[in-house]
């Protein structure tokens, strides 16, 4: 490999750096390789520290460098993603990918009806926040490429999102990734369809073509990986023409999941501020709800952006659950609770359920191929929808599990 410039540093340092690194990288014309490491954790683990670097070293050919390494408590899928970028800005033109192995946790696959309540967003380029993100329990983890990630932090974000969806446990968190708005977006999804990727979340969506593209690209890449799950996609309503071509965004694809608003570029688009009350985006989110339903998807709300105010996150989820939404985005993990509990269906909803439920279980039982309620006929997205209610029910411990053997129905 050749390299035009000789010395490059990548990473973060510094007393409020968690879980993350520096790394110097300096090519010498001989002397073999010399690693020079600050850590606090030194004592423990600085001999792995060295033997990992070392074996990248020996993966991209390096044989003479000076190597200094300030760890601030780096996982070894952060250590590698610092250090191949390093190596990719001094030589451009290597392509090959130092991967960490797959954590066995993280084989799971998802669905495309999946609940999808709470999904947490998390900056690509900060991996602090990494490994506890699970625990919080969301419906979803997405790590952001996009508008959390500046300029400058980009490439480091794609590998240490790349290394994040092969190492790190979500504890079954559906795996998300946002990518950057189109083109750029596209270069992305190298990185993460590779890498059991559940849903793609597509920002500032304004055609059914931004989503073709998407989908062409994803394709092309699992035939090229050998992958075999499905992959989902969830495009981001973001601007006033998005809002007016949003049914043929939502059925673009089968692969799309669901249709997601972002408010906060929406109201900018159409010259306005966003207010708690929303008066301003009413129509854009029915809109969305609309399509997201005629499309026969899933409608996923804005994020609520004052952490602090708990009272008006649970005010805006039961308001957004009444228009249609089926879930809501999270900026802090303080938000999911709140959430994922308003999101569950009330007494009224989990009754109806439950007599639907036994209706059809009663038809299918007797062999009739018409099922009714009193005088409505119930049709399978019914029934799916009620075996939903009552199985989120049952999971959150708001009815009993033999609730079918209860004669009050």
């Amino acid at each position: 490999m050749n390299s035009e410039n000789k010395k490059i540093s990548v990473g973060k340092r510094g007393k409020e750096v968690r879980s993350d690194c520096y790394i110097e990288l300096e090519l010498k014309e001989k002397g073999g390789l010399k690693i020079n490491l600050n850590s606090k954790v030194e004592s423990m683990y600085g001999d792995s520290i060295k033997t990992l670097i070392l074996g990248m070293c020996d993966f991209y050919n390096i044989e003479n460098a000076e190597i200094f390494i300030e760890d601030s408590g780096a996982l070894n899928y952060t250590l590698m993603a610092r250090f191949e970028l390093a190596v990719k800005k001094l030589f451009p033109e290597e392509k090959r990918e130092c991967l960490p192995d797959f954590n066995k946790v993280n084989k799971y696959n998802s669905s495309k009806d999946k609940l999808r309540r709470s999904r947490l967003y998390l900056p690509g380029n900060e991996p602090k926040f990494y490994s506890n993100a699970g625990l919080h329990k969301p419906d979803g983890i997405i790590l952001d490429l996009e508008d959390s990630v500046a300029p400058s932090e980009k490439e480091a974000a794609q590998l240490l999102v790349r290394n994040a969806l092969r190492r790190v446990d979500f504890y079954g968190a559906e795996r998300m990734v946002r990518i950057n708005q189109l083109p750029k977006g596209l270069d992305d999804l190298r990185f993460i369809v590779p890498n059991n990727i559940h849903v793609i979340l597509i920002p500032k969506v304004e055609s059914e073509e931004d989503i073709k593209l998407i989908e062409e690209k994803v394709l092309s890449l699992k035939e090229e990986y050998k992958i075999k799950n499905d992959i989902y996609f969830m495009p981001i309503i973001e601007s006033a023409k998005g809002v007016v071509n949003s049914f043929q965004i939502a059925s673009a694809s089968k692969f799309n999941c669901a249709l997601a608003v972002g408010l906060e570029d929406y109201t900018a688009d159409i010259g306005t501020e966003r207010t708690k009350e929303g008066t301003e985006s009413f129509y854009a989110r029915s809109a969305v709800i609309n399509a997201a339903k005629a499309a026969k998807i899933q409608a996923i709300d804005t994020v609520f952006s004052d952490v602090s105010d708990m009272e008006g996150l649970r005010n805006s989820v039961l308001e957004a659950k009444s228009l249609g939404f089926d879930g809501k985005g999270c900026i802090h993990p303080r938000q999911i609770k709140v959430i994922n509990e308003a999101f569950l269906p009330s007494e009224k909803e989990i009754e109806k359920a439950k007599k639907i439920v036994i209706a059809f279980e009663e038809a299918e039982a007797k062999g009739l191929g018409v099922v009714s309620l009193g005088s409505k006929m119930i049709d399978a997205p019914v029934v799916k929808r009620a075996r939903r209610v009552v199985n989120l029910a049952e999971e959150n411990g708001l009815i009993e599990k033999d609730w079918r053997n209860i004669k009050s129905l």
